[in-house]
Formats: structure tokens, sequence, C-alpha cells
């Protein structure tokens, strides 16, 4: 919860202020429609997410399957651009912050009064302590939390003492409130249009996605063993789930659950106290730029109650806290990020290794933060896009879920409409956001296609797995040479593979007594990178055919040759013929659909997967 917190909690450091500059005096009762948003829509729309993505995913895996294909991978991309944009924008803008905070205290040298140049070496401090470990994060992220939500109760439970000792102050907020030029003294006008503004409160809302990006975390019942780790781990590929592997993964969800409301809870008592305290207590001109609460207001109470010294305290806890709110969200990217691009190929395999996306997270961080010379207003806009469109696609996600189990899908359709209207008024207002977004999903786009194609010749094959009447055909086939013939299905009938086979014998000077077995490979899935190859044995009028199905073609005979060389010890030949046509649109052909110029990618697959040319399958092209 505290690795979450960091995250969620933080935003205490600017919420309060943030709210008043968008809501004036309105700012407690747009405070409690968002609590309300937080605890009626988020809470449980995330319960369900929990449920159905125990590894982590988030409502992203959820919504994977919605479009088939390649329309489904480009779904997924844009919506890990909009998680790049919040998870990032988070480290950038919670250092940038801290920073502010650093500038502000009175006691702070001269020397140290450098936004830019601090915010960098917070920056690297932070991707120094990841590259260490996450144990460590999560050490420091307990501490953090407690000691920054023990100072703000103090804080704000003082506040909440001045106002009920001084009475004037209520009288003071309500005359405020009533004489707001947007309500005219009507109250009914005062609830309309904090239902209209909140949206601009969204900051507030963060921490649900990385509360559930953080699930692998999570201990659950019990200490896990390295065996029962390895049993949850593997239920991510679908396969069938052992009765002690589903109690683990309930444990692991029945927590993060708690997480969830703990975390809510805590959160929604803070944001609304907090708000009410500041707007009463705080005078109006000091929230604006340049006054000593922009930005920090409950640090402004922290040093008018309490003096420089608890004030300088409470300033060390919360820049500590808002420089360690990137930790939550480094976690959640270098969770729920290798969960996708690489198993697309849309990264490299080292993406999967934490240290290496360590070091490249950070480098994007600092690059953000020098383009945006670590200011923050201008990064708002965009860290409140990331979070309420990761929201909105979550609550979508869990409508959808529901309708298919014919659940209370309706009382989440109504949260899912809260959620867009809100992203909606979110992204009218600040369309910075949606230009940072979109400049991030590009990247990530244009990035994972790169890797897509310079991947497309890898062997793309995690096993080979073969049913007893293939393995009989090998068998039999390696008692002399292994000659194998690849065949694109046309009618599957006897004089098929009788013409076939005559063809090759003739184009390729096969010996007339030499056994031969057909390949067919159907192509599966192009937009899926790789997976286990099963291949299962025919017979069509005596003639020996075997079958399967692979996202691509050349990469799966290259990947059966290898196969068969390392069971039967032999260097199996295999046969093919030109193919005619335009070799550019053989070659999009392929990348695309995993079919094309077979023959020359089959050799090219092989040279790569294995470099000595004197054990590698021969390829023979005749026609």
């Amino acid at each position: 919860m505290c690795l979450t917190g960091v995250d969620y909690f933080s935003t205490l450091g600017y919420q309060p202020g943030i709210a008043f500059l968008a809501a004036g005096a309105l700012s407690p009762i747009a405070t409690l429609v968002l609590v309300s948003l937080t605890l009626f829509g988020a809470l449980p729309i995330y319960n369900h997410v929990a449920e159905e993505s125990p590894h982590g995913e988030g409502s992203i895996a959820m919504l994977e399957h919605l479009l088939s294909r390649w329309k489904g991978k480009l779904f997924v991309l844009v919506l890990l651009g909009f998680v790049a944009t919040d998870f990032i924008i988070t480290i950038t803008l919670s250092a940038a912050d801290a920073t502010a905070h650093i500038i502000e205290n009175p006691f702070t040298p001269e020397a140290l009064k450098h936004q830019l140049g601090i915010t960098l070496i917070l920056l690297a401090l932070l991707g120094a302590i990841f590259f260490k470990g996450f144990k460590e994060a999560i050490g420091i992220a307990v501490v953090l939390v407690a000691i920054y939500l023990l100072i703000n109760v103090i804080v704000v439970g003082f506040g909440i003492f001045e106002i009920f000792t001084h009475p004037l102050h209520f009288p003071q907020w309500k005359n405020a409130l009533l004489s707001d030029p947007r309500v005219h003294g009507n109250p009914w006008l005062v609830i309309g249009i904090s239902l209209i503004i909140f949206p601009r409160l969204a900051l507030g809302l963060s921490g649900f996605e990385t509360g559930v990006a953080v699930m692998p975390l999570v201990r659950g019942d019990k200490d896990l063993s390295e065996d029962e780790l390895e049993d949850i781990h593997s239920t991510r590929d679908g396969r069938r789930i052992k009765p002690d592997t589903q109690a683990l993964l309930a444990g692991r969800i029945r927590y993060t659950r708690k997480l969830l409301h703990t975390a809510a809870m805590i959160m929604s008592v803070m944001l609304i106290s907090s708000s009410f305290v500041t707007t009463m207590l705080i005078p109006a001109a000091e929230f604006r730029e340049g006054g000593a609460a922009n930005g920090r207001a409950i640090a402004y109470l922290a040093h008018q109650f309490f003096g420089n010294m608890f004030g300088t305290v409470y300033d060390l806890s919360t820049i500590s806290i808002l420089w360690f709110a990137g930790a939550s969200a480094l976690a959640g990217l270098l969770n729920i990020v290798p969960r996708y691009l690489p198993r697309y190929g849309m990264a490299p395999e080292w993406a999967r290794a934490t240290r290496p996306l360590v070091l490249v997270y950070m480098v994007i961080a600092l690059a953000v933060t020098l383009i945006f010379r670590a200011d923050v207003d201008a990064q708002a806009g965009a860290y409140a896009t990331g979070v309420l469109v990761l929201m909105t696609s979550a609550a979508i996600a869990v409508t959808l879920s529901m309708r298919r189990k014919n659940g209370r899908w309706h009382v989440f359709f109504l949260i899912s409409l809260v959620f867009v209207y809100t992203t909606i008024q979110n992204i009218r207002e600040r369309p910075e956001g949606i230009k940072i977004a979109s400049f991030f999903i590009a990247a990530i786009v244009a990035a994972s296609l790169f890797s897509r194609v310079w991947r497309t010749t890898e062997l793309r094959v995690e096993r080979v797995e073969l049913d007893d009447e293939a393995r009989a055909f090998i068998k039999s086939a390696a008692k002399g040479t292994i000659r194998i013939i690849a065949n694109r299905r046309d009618r599957g009938d006897p004089e098929e593979y009788e013409l076939k086979e005559k063809e090759k014998r003739v184009d390729n000077h096969i010996p007339a007594g030499d056994p031969i077995l057909f390949l067919e490979v159907t192509p599966a899935d192009a937009s899926e990178f790789s997976g286990v190859l099963r291949v299962r044995g025919e017979r069509v009028d005596g003639f020996k055919i075997l079958r399967t199905a692979a996202p691509a073609v050349p990469n799966a005979i290259a990947a059966f040759l290898l196969y068969l060389r390392n069971e039967t010890g032999k260097l199996p030949h295999v046969y093919f013929g030109w193919s005619e046509g335009n070799p550019l649109s053989y070659l999009f052909k392929y990348v695309a659909f995993g079919e094309g110029d077979t023959a020359p990618i089959t050799h090219e697959v092989l040279r790569q997967a294995e470099k000595n040319p004197e054990r590698r399958p021969t390829v023979h092209v005749g026609g």
C-alpha cells in the first residue's frame, strides 16, 4: 500500500492548492464530488480489475481481447501510450514539485535554489534506488508514507481545531461561497457548478492503476515458495489453474482489494479535510502564482501554525514523498510494459529485465524534465489526461466484462459515462495533456513497429510439440535422409500430393526410393509473435503429412527443422518452389500476414539461429 501510496498520498502536497485555483471557494464541494467518484466509482471498478488481472496487467489485459489481430495490438499500444504518459509524468512532475518545496523553504541555501538542476538530481537518485532493487524501494516507501501521513494529520487536525474554536471562519467561507459570481447566491448552483468543475481536481484520483500494477508484489495469505510463485506465474499463459494455485491467486486478489480500500479511505478523508481547512484558513491571494501557498497549501499552514522549524520538517517530509512518488509509477511501468511489448515482438528480449528498463525509463524521464524545464504546471494537464483515460478504459472494460457475465453492468455503464465526461472535460480545458499523450503514443507505436520488423527473422517458436502419429513419421524418416517438402495445402486430396511429390523429385533430383514427408503450416494470427508449435501427423492415401499452424510460416518451418536436427541427430533437407511476384510485396505480406517468399526467409531464419553452416538444415529451391 505504501508503494502505491507514495503516488496517491503525495498529491496532498499540491492537490488543495490546485483545487482552490480551479474552484475557488467551491473547492470543498468539488472535492466532495471527487471523493464520491473515488469511493462509488473508481473503487468498485478497480475491485473488478484486480479480480480479472491478478498479475498486474490492469485494465489493458481486459481490453486486449476486444479487438482481434493487429487491431487489438494497436489498441493496446495506444493504451500503453497513456500508461507511459501517466507514469512518466508522475515521475517527472512529482520530482519537480519536490524541488519547488525545496526552493520555497526559508532555510534553503541559495546554491540549492535551482529548479531544473535539483529535479534532475532527484530523478537520478530515484533511478539508482530502483537499479539496486525492489525491496529497498518498498522499505523506503513504508517510512516515507508513515511519516508524511502523521505530519499531515497533525497539521490538518490542528486546522480543524482552529475552525471549530474560531467560529468566524465558517461564515466567512459561506459568504465567499454564495458571493461567487458563478452561483449568484443559489445553493443549488453551488452543487451544479461543482459537478462541472470537479474534473479539474482529477489529480486526486491517481493511485488506482498503480495499485493494480503492483499486484505481483502483494504477498497474499502467506509467504510463497519458489514452486508456488512458479505456479502463479504459469497461469499467465492460459494453462489450467490447479486448485492450490487458484487459492493463492484468490489471496493476492483479496489483499489487493484491502490495499485499494485502505488507500482510498485514507485519501478521501485527507482530501476533504485538507480542502476545507486550506480554503477556510488561507487567504485567497496566497494561492495564486507568487503566493506563499501556491502549490504548497498544507506546507503554508504548517509554517503558520507551528513555526519554521516544524514547517521545515513538514517540507522535508513532503519533498521526500513527492520525490519518491515516482517509485510507484516506475514499479507500474516495470510490471506492465514487459507484459505486452516483448510478447508482441515489439521490444527486445532484454526489455523483460528490470535494470535495463530502469535505465530506459530514467533517460526518458530526464529528457521530459529537460523539455519542460521542470515546470509543474506545464506537466499537470498530461498527468491528469493519462490518469483519466486509464480509469475510463478500466470502467469500460469492467462494464463489458459484467455484461458478458450477465452481472450488474448497467451500474458500471453509468460509472463509465461519468469517467468519459470527466476525461472529455479535462481534455477540453487542458488540451496540452492530450498533445503530450499523443507524442508518447506515436513514439511507442513507431518504436514497437520498428522492433517488430527488426525481429521478424527470429526463430519465434517457444517449443515444438508432436502428437504420436507425427512422432512415428519422424522416427521412420530418420532411418535414412530426412526429406521435407513444404506444401501450401490446396484441395488436400491424394492427387495434390502425388503431383507435388513428382515435381519436387524432378526439380531437386530426389532419389526415387527416398521417403518424404510433407510439411504444411497454416498461417495463424500473424499479429502474435511467438508461441508453441503443435505438429500433428495425418495420412492421405499413403502420403505422410505433418500439419501445424503458426503466426509466421517461414519461422515455423525453420524451428521445426532445427527440432528435427536436435531430436534425430541428422540434418534434414527441406524443398521449396520458386515464388513469382514483386519481392517488396512479398516482404510486406510476410511482416503483416506471416507468409511471403518462404524459401529465402526460412534460410535467413536458420542462418541467424544456427551460426555454424555445417549444423544448419539444408534448404533447396527448385523449379
